[in-house]
């Protein structure tokens, strides 16, 4: 409300909103309260996080590879049809790959997918084929018979049984995934590529991690998953942008306002 805000400005004289993980809430803290200030500012990790995507957006080195993952469709759609216009290559793993492996026509057992996402799905990858942007889907599977299984399967191939999910990509798909990303010059990772709730589904998204870090190429990584995967390796330092907030950094590459950072500019 008006007066909540007006109650948390009278506390201060000038105010710096320095955490970029929340610049994409319209909140009474982040947005509003700054209308109350006539000196106002973004800090030093706000301006910083700017630098590393604006870096992805504007003048990235050559190849550009993003790796995309995470449970939904519906949470990235709106990224990878910006980046589309951006990188020379995606890699696509997480539950999010298997709508698209559906709108390919293959068999995904019981594997969770979007059927409202098949028709965006199969449209991106028809606009990435326009543009000759190779998209890079799982090749083979971890699988289980659920989520909490205590064990694990490897498909030979992109198909998976009946009764099977696919909770992550397998040593094929790594392997791919790894000779892909050896080209790179620039590389952004958002999401997890497989269940990593469940310690057997963890080995794609570490094999990544291990990737990115090793890499001579420029990296910027963000959401919970990916950080902390490079964090659990020890590999944290080994990239060059850790990204503090996922959903903010989504927003911004997606090429949406984010009402904290609006309201610091008024």
């Amino acid at each position: 409300t008006p007066n909540s805000q007006k109650k948390l400005a009278s506390y201060a004289d000038i105010y710096i909103n320095d955490s970029f993980g929340v610049l994409h809430r319209a909140h009474a803290s982040t947005a509003q309260i700054a209308e109350h200030f006539e000196e106002k500012g973004a800090g030093l990790l706000v301006r910083q996080e700017l630098e590393a995507l604006d870096g992805l957006l504007q003048d990235p080195k050559r190849p550009f590879w993003a790796i995309l993952g995470g449970a939904k469709v519906s949470d990235k759609i709106g990224l990878i049809e910006r980046l589309l216009d951006q990188i020379d290559g995606l890699l696509l793993g997480g539950a999010l790959a298997y709508t698209f492996l559906k709108a390919q026509g293959h068999e995904i057992g019981n594997s969770r997918w979007e059927e409202a996402k098949i028709h965006v799905a199969r449209k991106t990858l028809e606009k990435a084929e326009r543009k000759g942007i190779p998209v890079l889907l799982p090749v083979d599977h971890r699988t289980a018979s659920s989520l909490d299984s205590s064990e694990a399967g490897i498909t030979s191939g992109i198909e998976i049984p009946e009764g099977q999910l696919g909770l992550d990509i397998g040593p094929q798909t790594v392997a791919r995934f790894q000779k892909a990303l050896d080209k790179a010059a620039t590389i952004f990772w958002n999401g997890p590529l497989g269940y990593y709730e469940n310690p057997l589904f963890k080995e794609g998204t570490q094999a990544v991690a291990q990737t990115v870090a090793s890499s001579q190429a420029v990296s910027v990584v963000g959401g919970g998953d990916s950080l902390a995967a490079l964090s659990s390796l020890g590999l944290a330092d080994q990239v060059s942008f850790l990204s503090t907030g996922g959903g903010a950094s989504m927003r911004y590459l997606e090429g949406k306002e984010l009402p904290g950072l609006v309201a610091l500019q008024g």
